[in-house]
């Protein structure tokens, strides 16, 4: 029986967030953005632009007579981060010849279910790997957290060193211009070679003091980091549900935000050691989408000149700051 495009089509669409393949990863911050209302969509535009207020608008005059002149030297306060929309698309194909190998009821439908688990799969941990360590070969245009990694004109958003000696660029605004601002500032923990509480304390509070809103919702951490973390918790472990993501399982929590391992964490530090975990408030990181872009499925068509067809997978996005004061980088911590 002829299958037609439509039902091809319609397949795609209705298995599209609910794929896993046999080379899966875990992909932490992307499962972790969309849970904790970090993605974003615009609906179009040639850049993202997101309004920072950097400055002071004014100074305060104290009066002790009324009489006195009043300052009114002011800065605007606003100024733009501007981002590039990062592009990628991979397709799906049948040809003829698999049609008719696979002529039984419906089998050429699960041929396509395989390949659409396939490529949202290696989209999926493509994406994840370029947003937490910024090495991938193929996305380069889309930001990273990796403060080390430098993207076009622009370079990662979490360094690791000390605030106030920050000087990447985000969104073309110079942290080194703005060095004075917290928000402007990740925070940094070196942990001298072995996790210990006080490194995750630190870190949480000094990211929490800057924060101008929402709080520390996640921190995903190497295989070996998570594992440490564990063990100094054995004895009074802190648990958060995650039902949203499984309904009833339980997920390790340091403070209310959820703690899990990425194996794409424990990267190499330029400082030293190896980046150890992100301690990340989504209300100051953004993954914005295209309206159109958010792992878009196009119809199944004929391709001209072949005997297949194809259909494509399309993301239109890119990973935005808003603030970096509420966010937080471990490295050397095991």
């Amino acid at each position: 029986m002829a299958i037609s495009n439509d039902l091809l089509s319609s397949t795609l669409f209705s298995i599209r967030d609910s794929e896993v393949d046999e080379l899966y990863k875990k992909v932490a911050f992307l499962d972790g953005v969309r849970k904790a209302g970090g993605v974003e969509t615009e609906p179009g535009g040639i850049k993202i632009q997101r309004p920072l207020a950097i400055q002071e608008h004014s100074t305060i005059t104290q009066l002790a007579t009324g009489y006195e002149p009043v300052n009114l030297a002011v800065n605007d306060v606003l100024r733009p981060a501007i981002y590039d929309w990062a592009d990628f698309v991979a397709p799906i194909v049948v040809t003829k010849k698999e049609e008719m190998e696979n002529s039984g009821e419906y089998a050429i439908v699960k041929i396509v279910e395989a390949r659409m688990k396939s490529v949202m799969g290696m989209l999926r941990r493509e994406l994840n790997k370029q947003i937490l360590v910024g090495n991938s070969t193929v996305l380069t245009s889309l930001n990273t957290l990796n403060g080390n990694v430098g993207i076009g004109s622009a370079t990662g958003f979490l360094e690791h060193l000390a605030v106030g000696s920050q000087t990447n660029v985000v969104g073309g605004v110079s942290k080194a211009t703005f060095s004075t601002t917290p928000g402007w500032q990740n925070q940094f923990q070196n942990g001298g070679g072995a996790l210990g509480m006080d490194d995750l304390y630190n870190l949480y509070i000094k990211a929490n003091s800057v924060a101008p809103m929402g709080d520390v919702k996640h921190l995903i951490m190497s295989e070996t980091v998570l594992s440490q973390y564990r063990q100094l918790l054995f004895a009074n472990e802190r648990y958060i549900d995650t039902k949203t993501l499984d309904g009833g399982r339980m997920a390790l929590a340091f403070n209310g935000a959820m703690a899990e391992q990425d194996p794409q964490m424990g990267f190499a530090s330029s400082v030293a050691g190896t980046v150890g975990a992100y301690m990340l408030n989504y209300d100051g990181i953004k993954l914005v989408f295209h309206a159109d872009g958010d792992f878009a499925v196009s119809p199944f068509e004929y391709i001209s000149g072949t005997t297949a067809r194809s259909a494509q997978l399309y993301v239109k996005c890119q990973l935005v700051a808003d603030f970096l004061g509420g966010q937080g980088v471990l490295i050397n911590a095991g």
